[in-house]
């Protein structure tokens, strides 16, 4: 598997989706789709981008992914996201998965990867992210 520089042990970012793998979405080897992880990433994203957006949000591009370990049924899955940039309709999100293996009791992350999500309005067009407002 491909090792990423910087090695963090904990995840960055607030934990935005957790999921169990199921045998539904295993390959013939046994192992979770790497679709099905990006799914899940892209459906973690998409929710705290709206969040960010007050609104609905369309994925635009998933920036370098690789897969550091394959994913077991039963693993207890969790995305974590990060806002990274806040653009005039644009949000640049960093989206980790990490997995929680019931078999091993090992915590490792499996992959991270930079979303950019657009702001659109109900008819689909681009519209400008709302100015932020402090919590």
């Amino acid at each position: 598997m491909i090792e990423i520089e910087d090695e963090n042990l904990t995840p960055q970012g607030d934990l935005a989706l957790q999921i169990t793998a199921l045998p539904r979405e295993t390959n013939g080897f046994g192992d979770i789709y790497g679709g099905w992880v990006v799914a899940q990433m892209d459906i973690a994203g998409t929710a705290m981008a709206s969040k960010v957006a007050g609104g609905r949000v369309a994925t635009v591009s998933i920036d370098r992914m690789a897969f550091l370990v394959p994913v077991a049924v039963g693993a207890q899955l969790s995305f974590y996201t990060q806002t990274l940039q806040v653009g005039r309709s644009s949000i640049k999100m960093l989206v980790e998965a990490w997995s929680d293996d019931p078999l091993s009791s090992e915590w490792r992350k499996v992959t991270e990867a930079t979303f950019v999500f657009v702001a659109i309005d109900g008819s689909g067009r681009t519209r400008p992210v709302p100015p932020r407002r402090e919590r």
